[in-house]
């Protein structure tokens, strides 16, 4: 019986910033792979998902999907269509992928407008000090140019007066 166990490489990563490291990592059903490190997850591409632009991440049935956002104009954070890949030996990069969503998100509040709703999120950036604000429009609010410049108003204010982001 062996008492000791090589451990795992992780794959090697184009792109991996000098002092990135990979956390976590599972592969893929087309001979790729999905891996975490502190700054993001890296899709098959492979292209870095930051973590403060994951707004939805889900495991199910086996399968890895993320909705990633756009930040645009340094206020509203706009979803992609989601990405999905299959996992097939998903080792600890679920729970990694959870975990480091949660923790990028500080705050959260749904606020009611007319025709919908807004979420404004605070958000950590990987790698650098301080949190900022995003909106993101639920599903079917306007984005009207009234709607925008409350906005503003509203993560000017969260944001203490100061941009930060």
């Amino acid at each position: 019986m062996r008492l000791l166990r090589r451990r795992e490489r992780p794959p090697d990563i184009d792109g991996l910033a000098a002092d990135e490291r990979v956390l976590s990592w599972a592969d893929t059903d087309d001979d790729a792979f999905v891996a975490a490190t502190p700054l993001g997850l890296w899709w098959p591409g492979p292209r870095r998902i930051a973590w403060e632009h994951v707004v939805k991440a889900t495991w199910q049935a086996g399968v890895l999907r993320v909705v990633e956002g756009d930040v645009v104009d340094d206020l509203l954070l706009v979803d992609r269509p989601p990405v999905a890949v299959r996992l097939t030996v998903p080792r600890d990069l679920p729970p990694t992928v959870r975990k480091r969503v949660e923790a990028n998100i500080v705050a959260r509040e749904l606020v009611s407008v007319p025709g919908g709703a807004v979420r404004f999120v605070s958000r950590r950036l990987p790698g650098r000090d301080g949190v900022t604000w995003w909106a993101h429009l639920e599903p079917g609010t306007p984005d009207t140019p009234e709607l925008r410049s409350a906005i503003a108003a509203r993560i000017e204010r969260l944001r203490g007066g100061r941009a930060v982001g």
